[in-house]
């Protein structure tokens, strides 16, 4: 049974995060307990540029998260909060240093000015996927850094391809380069580290397996930009809610995500 925090933290995922809901939900339940701390972190985190057009009280929120994650670092005192106090008992010193990276990264979400070239685009995506799901991994169980780095690369790319419209409606500019065959040059990468992750199973543990639940989507997503490039403005890469979620299932009982 879990305790009333991890509740919460589940109920704003289902609510905010809805696909990251439904990974967790196809984990063991000792896995949720890792899970849902850490992935309503990351929606609260991804929030905090959105919620405020002053880039100041934005910027103060991040700090907040930063502050925390000091915290737990340290290993003292932890300020009481629904999801800060969870998130202290599944984070070591070595994961809550590396969080602030993605905390770094999602500075870029405030401002309007665009990616100084695709190295830094790149770098986002790994700071913030990549991140995510190597310390998600890691509080899980033994996983190999480069495969959790390929994979959330991959996650984190096929993410993002469905975010542009809404991007772009905000007054962001989300790509480095928006042409049909950059984007396809994209997808194809995602699919290279992608299929390079998933050839290297082995080297993640079964424990922390849990971690590459969301990867589920990914694939078919990067196949159709790279198909079908125009997709991405159209905001047409959702798979239909039937197949999207026996393929979890499938990929959640065999483990092979």
């Amino acid at each position: 049974m879990l305790s009333d925090d991890l509740n919460a933290c589940g109920d704003l995922l289902r609510r905010g995060d809805p696909d990251r809901f439904l990974a967790a939900m196809a984990a063991p339940v000792a896995a949720r307990r890792v899970l849902f701390p850490l992935y309503a972190f990351n929606l609260e985190v991804a929030r905090a540029p959105w919620v405020t057009q002053e880039p100041v009280i934005a910027e103060m929120r991040l700090q907040w998260w930063r502050d925390a994650l000091e915290e737990i670092r340290e290993g003292g005192a932890v300020r009481r909060n629904e999801l800060v106090t969870p998130l202290a008992e599944v984070l070591d010193a070595t994961g809550a240093a590396r969080l602030e990276a993605l905390i770094e990264a999602r500075r870029w979400d405030i401002y309007r000015e665009p990616f100084a070239d695709q190295a830094a685009f790149e770098r986002y995506i790994d700071d913030t996927s990549g991140t995510l799901l190597g310390v998600t991994a890691r509080a899980l169980g033994p996983a190999d850094e480069g495969v959790s780095r390929d994979a959330g690369y991959a996650l984190g790319l096929a993410n993002w391809f469905r975010a542009i419209p809404a991007l772009e409606a905000a007054g962001r500019i989300p790509l480095v380069d928006g042409r049909p065959e950059a984007l396809r040059a994209l997808a194809s990468e995602g699919l290279a580290r992608l299929g390079r992750a998933r050839a290297a199973r082995r080297k993640v543990s079964r424990a922390a397996g849990p971690a590459f639940f969301p990867l589920w989507q990914a694939g078919p997503i990067l196949a159709r930009v790279r198909r079908v490039p125009g997709a991405v403005a159209e905001g047409a890469l959702d798979i239909a809610p039937v197949r999207s979620r026996l393929t979890l299932m499938l990929r959640a009982s065999t483990g092979y995500w």
